[in-house]
C-alpha cells in the first residue's frame, strides 16, 4: 500500500498545481477505501478518486483532465510528452515565421496582440495566400514605399480580420475544423450552450494558471530595492567560509491592487459576468482583495460567501430580485460612489462588466466621470463585439470617458485580464 500512496501523493500535489483545495486528509481517506477495492477497475479508482477530491463541476472537469493525464502507462506518458513538445516547438516556429512574414520594408506592421495570433493559428494554405498576396505588391512597394506600406499593412489586416470572423463563426456553429478548445477561444460567449460551460470553465481556470505564472515571473524579475539583506548576505557568507563578497539586496516590494468590480446581471449579461468572475475569482495574482457589485435596476454588494461555488452562482442572482429587470449604470454607478466604507480610492482599479445599455445615457456617463475621479484605473469589459462599436452611441460616449475593452470571447477576455496585470 505504500507504492500506492506515494502515487496518490504524486497526483494530489499535480491536483494542488491545477488549484484544487487537496489535503493530506483526503489523500488518507482516499487510500484508505482504495484497499477495500478492486484497483484493476480504473473506472471505479476514477469514480472513488472523483467523490474524494472534486466537488464542484469546474473542479470535476479538472479533475478529469488530470485523472487522464496522470494514470496511463509509461509509453503512453512518453507519447503525450513528446506528442505536447512537438506542439509547442511548432508554435513556436510559427511564432518565428509570423515576425519575419509581417514586416514591410524590412519594418514590423505593428498589428494588434488578437490578429497576431489569428495569424500563427492560421492554416499554411491560407499563410501562403496571404504571402502570395505580398509578394505580387513588392514592385509597388519598391517604386514607392511610403504610399504602399500603409497599403499593404491594411490588405495583411484586413486579410487577418476576415479569417478571425470565420474563426468566429466556425466556433459559433461548433466546426470539428478547429481544435475544441479554440472553437471556445473565439466563440462569442452569448452563444455558449448549457453543455459548453463546464470545458469553458476548466479552460478559464486553465488560463487563469497561465497569467498567474506570467505575472509570478514578471514580480520575481524586477530589480531589488537597492537596500541591503542582512541577514540574507550573512547567510551566504557562512557557506563560503564567512568571506561576504555575495551581498544579499532587499527585493522591491509590489503592493497588489484592490479590485471593485460592478457586474451589470440584467437579461443576456448574467452569462457574461458569470464568466468574468470565473476568470478574475482564478487569478490570485492580479489583487490583493476585491469587492463585487451586483446590479440591474438596483444595486447590491455579493457576500463573498456567495461566490465561493460559481455553479451556483445564476441562481444567486436569480433568486436576488436583480436578474430580468431593466439597466440602470448611473444609479449603479453613483451608489458606488456613495459607498461607506468607500469602495473606490487611489489604489482601486474598477471594472465594469456591461454592454453600455442604460436608461439614462448622461446620467449614467456624469457618473462615471465621478468615478473615474474616486478610483486609481478604471477599466470597462465590453461583451459587445469590437465591430459593431462604431454604430453604438452608448459606447462611443462611454469609451471617451475610460478605457474600453472587447471582450466578446474568451480570447479577448484573456487579453483584457492581461491589461490588469501592467
Amino acid at each position: 500500500m505504500s507504492v500506492y500512496l506515494e502515487k496518490l501523493a504524486e497526483f494530489s500535489a499535480m491536483l494542488r498545481g491545477e488549484g484544487l483545495a487537496v489535503g493530506t486528509q483526503e489523500t488518507a481517506d482516499t487510500c484508505e477505501i482504495l484497499s477495500l477495492l478492486d484497483l484493476t477497475d480504473r473506472e471505479t479508482v476514477r469514480l472513488v478518486l472523483q467523490a474524494v477530491y472534486a466537488k464542484s463541476r469546474e473542479e470535476q472537469t479538472l479533475f478529469q483532465h488530470c485523472f487522464d493525464g496522470f494514470f496511463v502507462s509509461v509509453e503512453q506518458r512518453d507519447a503525450i510528452r513528446r506528442k505536447q513538445e512537438a506542439q509547442a516547438q511548432e508554435m513556436a516556429r510559427r511564432r518565428r515565421e509570423a515576425e519575419q512574414d509581417m514586416q514591410v520594408g524590412g519594418q514590423p506592421m505593428n498589428l494588434r496582440e488578437d490578429l497576431q495570433e489569428v495569424y500563427v493559428r492560421m492554416s499554411e494554405e491560407k499563410r501562403d495566400q496571404l504571402r502570395q498576396m505580398l509578394e505580387k505588391m513588392q514592385g509597388n512597394l519598391r517604386r514607392s514605399p511610403k504610399l504602399y506600406s500603409n497599403f499593404i499593412r491594411s490588405v495583411f489586416m484586413r486579410f487577418l480580420l476576415e479569417q478571425q470572423m470565420a474563426m468566429e463563426d466556425d466556433a459559433a456553429t461548433g466546426s470539428e475544423a478547429l481544435d475544441p478548445d479554440m472553437a471556445l477561444l473565439y466563440r462569442d460567449i452569448s452563444q455558449f450552450r448549457e453543455a459548453d460551460i463546464p470545458r469553458a470553465a476548466a479552460l478559464i481556470a486553465a488560463i487563469s494558471r497561465q497569467l498567474d505564472a506570467e505575472l509570478s515571473r514578471k514580480r520575481q524579475n524586477r530589480g531589488h530595492s537597492g537596500k541591503l539583506d542582512f541577514r540574507r548576505t550573512i547567510r551566504k557568507g557562512l557557506e563560503t567560509g564567512g568571506s561576504f563578497y555575495r551581498l544579499a539586496y532587499r527585493k522591491k516590494r509590489q503592493k497588489k491592487r484592490r479590485l471593485v468590480l460592478l457586474c451589470d446581471v440584467s437579461g443576456s449579461m448574467l452569462q457574461f459576468s458569470e464568466f468574468v468572475l470565473r476568470f478574475i475569482k482564478s487569478m490570485s495574482e492580479v489583487s490583493e482583495s476585491s469587492q463585487t457589485f451586483l446590479f440591474s435596476e438596483e444595486t447590491r454588494e455579493v457576500d463573498p460567501f456567495a461566490l465561493q461555488n460559481m455553479d451556483a452562482f445564476r441562481d444567486y442572482v436569480r433568486s436576488s430580485g436583480l436578474f430580468g429587470r431593466g439597466t440602470d449604470l448611473g444609479q449603479a454607478l453613483e451608489e458606488l460612489c456613495r459607498h461607506r466604507p468607500p469602495a473606490l480610492g487611489p489604489s482601486t482599479t474598477l471594472l465594469i462588466l456591461s454592454d453600455t445599455k442604460t436608461i439614462d445615457l448622461p446620467r449614467a456617463a456624469q457618473a462615471l466621470v465621478e468615478a473615474r475621479r474616486q478610483a486609481g484605473r478604471v477599466l470597462w469589459l465590453n461583451p459587445i463585439p469590437q465591430r459593431k462599436w462604431p454604430y453604438m452611441a452608448s459606447i462611443q460616449t462611454m469609451a471617451g470617458l475610460c478605457q474600453m475593452a472587447p471582450c466578446s470571447t474568451l480570447e479577448e477576455l484573456t487579453r483584457s485580464c492581461r491589461k490588469l496585470m501592467k
